[in-house]
Parts: C-alpha cells; sequence; structure tokens
C-alpha cells in the first residue's frame, strides 16, 4: 500500500480506502477461487496493483474515456485503474465465470460506480471502446486481433523486449515510473490501429 501513495500521492480519502481493502478481499476470495498465484499473494501491492497502474502513469486517461479490460482474470488492471481513474468507465471481460464473479464481489464491496462486467469471450462483443486494455493474456498479435473490432487503441502490459517499436506501437519501460527491481523488465505498450 505504501508504494501506492508514494507514485499516487494525490489520492482521495475514497481511494487510500479503496486500495487499502484491497488486501483483505483478495486475500479472502483468492483463499475459494484462486485469481492471483497464492506464492505472489504477498506481492499484491507492488506485482498485481501497482503493475496494473503502470498503465495510468504512462498512458493517462481523460475523464469521460470507455475502457474495455480483456481478460481481466481477478479484475486486473481494471479494477486498480478504476479505483484511481473514477471518472473513466471500466467494462471487466473474461471467459471464466467464477473470475468474474470475484471481480463483482470486489467491486460491489469498493462501492465501485465506474465498472461493468461481463462473463464472455472477447469474440462475442460488438460495442465500441475509447481503448482496450490488458495484462498478461495473450501474445501482443492475439490481442491485436481480439481489439481492433471493438477499438481503435490497445494499452497493454507487456515484458521487456516483447515487442517492438514501429507504426502506431509506442512502449514506454515501467522503471521510467517505478523503482522496485520487479518493474526492471516490465513495459507499457500502446498501439493504434
Amino acid at each position: 500500500m505504501q508504494s501506492i501513495e508514494q507514485y499516487f500521492p494525490e489520492l482521495t480519502e475514497r481511494q487510500r480506502q479503496q486500495f487499502a481493502a484491497l488486501d483483505e478481499l483478495y486475500r479472502t476470495w483468492n483463499a475459494r477461487i484462486n485469481v492471483i498465484s497464492r506464492k505472489d499473494i504477498d506481492a499484491l501491492y507492488e506485482h498485481h496493483v501497482l503493475h496494473s497502474l503502470g498503465i495510468a502513469k504512462a498512458f493517462p486517461f481523460a475523464d469521460g474515456t470507455k475502457v474495455m479490460d480483456l481478460g481481466t482474470g481477478g479484475g486486473f488492471p481494471g479494477i486498480p485503474l478504476a479505483i484511481l481513474t473514477p471518472g473513466v468507465h471500466f467494462h471487466l471481460v473474461d471467459s471464466i465465470g467464477k473470475k468474474i464473479r470475484v471481480c463483482n464481489e470486489i467491486i460491489q464491496a469498493l462501492g465501485l460506480d465506474n465498472v461493468t462486467t461481463e462473463w464472455t469471450r472477447v469474440e462475442k462483443l460488438h460495442e465500441k471502446y475509447d481503448v482496450v486494455v490488458s495484462r498478461a493474456v495473450a501474445p501482443i498479435e492475439e490481442l491485436i486481433r481480439w481489439s481492433k473490432p471493438l477499438s481503435k487503441r490497445l494499452i497493454c502490459l507487456k515484458g521487456t523486449g516483447e515487442v517492438k517499436e514501429g507504426k502506431g506501437i509506442e512502449i514506454k519501460q515501467l522503471s521510467n515510473y517505478f523503482k522496485e527491481e520487479f518493474f526492471q523488465e516490465k513495459a507499457v505498450v500502446s498501439v493504434v490501429f
């Protein structure tokens, strides 16, 4: 939690409370439905929450932006981004129903009114979004293929070196924003179609 406050000192008291509540919520739900590796739950804030927030550091969203989180799993990056940017609407999508159930429970417990969820495969979606975000779901080529019908832009978290810059592709290293060793090999990739 300290790292969240360190890198995002402008948080409101409500946002601080929401971020602080994530630890207990994820531990409780993870004990029932495995959405985070059991050996990684102690690194929740650094490896999952702060990692997700790297998207907002590298490519901030304007209020009113409509974002789809493709393959959200346990709610990453969507839930941390929704806490950070309450003026942005997030639609969390996953093909595994129990993961969406966990997301719904956490969203309700946090009182997030800027998040909706859907249990479906991305290929079945037809709504348009300003941006598609994703974390640890698939290779970039698949993410692009799934995102193109839904948006003009994809922003995803990838390992350094997984994606090369090119036409419409911008890469920002997370080590430029966060000093922890975990981020040395992490990047945010923006693809404009």
